[in-house]
């Protein structure tokens, strides 16, 4: 655990450092593309976690062991915190380039959609007061919630015009990203992961109904 606190504090240091002083804007976004390294990371940890929730409660179903409810209680909870960043860092950068923080945007919709999603699932286990059937319960919507994930995330945004910027993977499958930016977006991404890893650890003493 020491050793991975050590590495988040090396890497968000790296990070903050190279997205402000070394990374050059990006055509068309200028200085204001410093928060994509930001705001991408948190959307990949929220799905990343949310995931790792179904694949906990499928875990559960098959072994029925309440400590694989707990965890993907646990990555749900984490996914919720960070989908909620990316959704007020998105928020800002509308402000910053359309001129207003909330337009129903495509991809502002489907995020929003994914927050009252996973956030039914956390108001769903509040509301059951038997660890039984609260794991159960869990299990099922955390895996069918999860088939949305992608489709909310990926999918639908693309399917309609949005003044979201191009995505990363461009439509020819490539890359359009400059190097130094690409190498601090993935050093960012990985800060991020890691920040989920070690909140889920340190969760796993209080978090009992999540």
């Amino acid at each position: 655990m020491r050793i991975l606190n050590i590495g988040i504090v090396i890497l968000t240091l790296a990070v903050l450092y190279m997205t402000f002083f070394v990374v050059p804007p990006i055509k068309g976004l200028g200085y204001l593309s410093r928060i994509i390294f930001f705001h991408i990371p948190m959307a990949w940890v929220s799905v990343i976690a949310f995931v790792m929730s179904a694949w906990w409660s499928v875990k559960y179903i098959k072994k029925r062991e309440l400590r694989f409810d707990r965890l993907a209680a646990r990555s749900a909870a984490v996914g919720f915190f960070f989908v909620i960043l990316a959704t007020v860092s998105g928020a800002i950068f509308s402000k910053l380039t359309w001129g207003a923080y909330w337009n129903w945007d495509p991809r502002q919709t489907t995020i929003f959609a994914l927050i009252l999603l996973y956030g039914a699932y956390l108001t769903l286990r509040a509301a059951i007061e038997s660890e039984e059937s609260r794991a159960k319960i869990s299990a099922v919507y955390a895996c069918f919630s999860c088939i949305a994930v992608p489709f909310l995330m990926f999918i639908i945004p693309r399917l309609y015009f949005s003044l979201h910027p191009s995505p990363i993977i461009n439509g020819k499958g490539s890359i359009d990203m400059e190097f130094t930016a690409l190498v601090t977006l993935i050093l960012a991404v990985t800060d991020a992961t890691l920040i989920y890893m070690r909140l889920l650890y340190s969760q796993r003493k209080n978090c009992h109904n999540c």
